[in-house]
């Protein structure tokens, strides 16, 4: 018999190796929930584990109204905070999800198109110039700050031949960054009042944050969130280039800014209560996209869970290793996303997002 397969089976072979329908369903699903089980562990550790841990039945006892023991530090202290993790988490996944596709960029993420760095100058401008002090008034001028940056990254990528390119959407973006970098860094030097006060906020926590402030941003996230999961089909198809995109009838301009708005709907909010959390929207795609796929119609609602995980689990984990002091959520997350980055760059896997 010889070694080699027939003309017949080896054009097959192709065929045979992909997934029918069913069970990319299937596959779409068993991730899915998983996460969501893997969400739950970690909602119930961020309500139990602290500078004093609650048992289980206590903390389940306190989500049914219960007034005993330890109740009033599980509602008044860790359910607002787990809240606004999981909010904050939900919006840098998904809005990672979005940026990457958008851009056809593997680095892509939120701070890619500047939205995080105007959210950071526009709240050292309000600590600065207008006196700020509450997580209340850092998000009006975070918001505004990460939409106008998130704007002009857009408006200076899209001019000029060729509209908003992916490759000219992250220049644009990196050097919008570094000028309001630039800036930030300029008002905090020059005024100690602002430094001390920016930089509880800047390194990126869900401690010591308002107890209504999840609450406050949550009609934000969550139009951002219906809008990205509004935009998946077309994502899908921005992903195939932009000349094959615009032959299957996706207006690739629109669903380039549509993608824009929601990415400054979601982080602008959670910048705006968490500080400048980095790594969870560049590294979430990737790690959720090697086991759902491409298909943004998955992708960005998996994602956003998997950011709500991995956040959660940083201010967790950061209540944990310097007891009885904590470690922010947004140093754990840098901790866990750098040497992750470091190790897709060795594997070769940043390439431009194709299908």
């Amino acid at each position: 018999m010889s070694p080699h397969p027939s003309p017949a089976v080896a054009a097959e072979a192709p065929a045979a190796s992909v997934p029918s329908p069913r069970l990319r369903a299937h596959r779409h699903l068993t991730v899915l929930f998983t996460l969501l089980a893997v969400l739950t562990v970690v909602l119930c550790s961020s309500l139990a584990i602290g500078t004093k841990s609650v048992p289980l039945v206590d903390v389940l006892a306190a989500i049914g109204g219960s007034t005993d023991g330890d109740a009033v530090v599980v509602r008044e202290l860790r359910m607002p905070r787990t809240l606004l993790g999981l909010l904050a988490g939900l919006a840098l996944g998904a809005a990672g999800a979005v940026a990457q596709d958008i851009t056809r960029n593997p680095l892509g993420d939120p701070g890619l198109i500047g939205v995080s760095a105007g959210a950071a100058f526009a709240v050292a401008s309000g600590i600065g110039l207008f006196g700020l002090t509450s997580s209340y008034q850092y998000v009006w001028f975070a918001f505004a700050g990460g939409a106008l940056a998130g704007l002009l990254a857009y408006v200076v990528g899209g001019s000029g031949h060729g509209g908003a390119t992916p490759a000219k959407l992250a220049l644009a973006g990196a050097a919008v960054t570094v000028l309001l970098e630039s800036f930030t860094n300029a008002l905090v030097l020059l005024d100690v009042r602002t430094l001390d006060q920016y930089r509880s906020w800047a390194v990126g926590s869900l401690a010591g944050r308002d107890a209504d402030l999840g609450l406050q941003l949550a009609p934000f996230i969550v139009a951002g969130l219906v809008l990205a999961l509004a935009l998946g089909g077309r994502l899908n198809a921005l992903a195939l280039g932009d000349d094959l995109a615009a032959t299957l009838g996706t207006k690739v301009t629109a669903t380039r800014a549509l993608g824009a708005v929601a990415v400054v709907l979601l982080t602008g909010a959670a910048v705006a209560a968490c500080g400048p959390v980095t790594f969870v929207g560049l590294v979430v795609p990737h790690v959720v996209r090697a086991f759902s796929g491409p298909d943004a119609r998955w992708l960005v609602p998996c994602s956003g869970l998997g950011g709500a995980i991995l956040l959660l689990g940083a201010d967790v984990v950061g209540r944990v290793v310097a007891r009885p002091a904590e470690l922010q959520a947004g140093v754990v997350t840098a901790l866990i996303g750098a040497p992750f980055l470091a190790l897709l760059v060795k594997r070769g896997k940043l390439k431009e997002h194709t299908r």
